[in-house]
């Protein structure tokens, strides 16, 4: 193995170790346990930015290792309110995405390139003008799997700029369904579940056509990447 050869792979490595690690200390420091009623009541609310911040900070370090995001977003709606908590859920849950995103963006993609150059090219290729699009189809699906779709954005020639976009979009509605479950909001219950559903139903439908047109133009798989792994 040449010098060259062994530095990708290092890189390739020390993304995965990261990963690992930031899951491990979750786990060992309790820190996936802060994210529960008693700690919001006792942390957060009534805390001012302080309090904002630091669920911010948890709820993003909680999204980037592949936790569920809709966690942070029942919380969020606890804590802020169901209009206020989609707001601050999606942006914690955008925090974990550029994360993941740079960590693989600056660590995997150079091993990619040099290990399997046609298969990140095609990539790039069926990717080239339709990073928004196909990132939103992605986000919107409740099937898809958060940190591989930011692990793959950034390894492959994904633009940011359009890829966080697409993404805080696309976590809105389940960040949205999820703070109106756990705000308590002044709606009969039956109705707020309503509301949930529908917006759920609505916003898969728009994933699932987004997805059939970019698929349709770019001669990809029928089927959006699943998360049920």
């Amino acid at each position: 193995m040449n010098r060259l050869s062994r530095k990708t792979l290092v890189k390739s490595l020390v993304m995965l170790v990261t990963v690992a690690v930031i899951g491990v200390l979750l786990k060992t420091l309790g820190l996936g346990d802060l994210l529960k009623a008693g700690w919001i009541d006792s942390e957060v609310r009534g805390k001012g930015l302080a309090g904002l911040a630091l669920f911010l900070g948890i709820s993003a370090l909680f999204t980037a290792v592949g936790l569920p995001r809709q966690v942070p977003s029942f919380l969020a709606g606890y804590a802020f309110g169901a209009f206020a908590g989609s707001g601050w859920a999606t942006l914690a849950t955008l925090g974990g995405a550029v994360l993941s995103f740079y960590v693989a963006r600056f660590v995997g993609r150079d091993f990619l390139v040099r290990r399997f150059p046609h298969w990140i090219k095609r990539i790039d290729e069926a990717l080239e003008g339709h990073d928004f699009s196909m990132t939103l189809a992605i986000r919107l699906s409740p099937f898809s799997n958060n940190l591989a779709t930011n692990l793959a954005g950034g390894m492959a020639g994904v633009r940011p700029a359009p890829f966080f976009l697409a993404s805080a979009l696309g976590f809105w509605p389940q960040s949205f369904i999820f703070a109106l479950l756990g705000s308590g909001f002044a709606l009969d219950p039956a109705l707020r579940i309503g509301v949930g559903v529908a917006l759920f139903i609505g916003s898969t439908v728009l994933g699932l056509v987004l997805w059939r047109r970019v698929r349709a133009r770019q001669g990809l798989p029928e089927e959006l990447p699943d998360a049920r792994s």
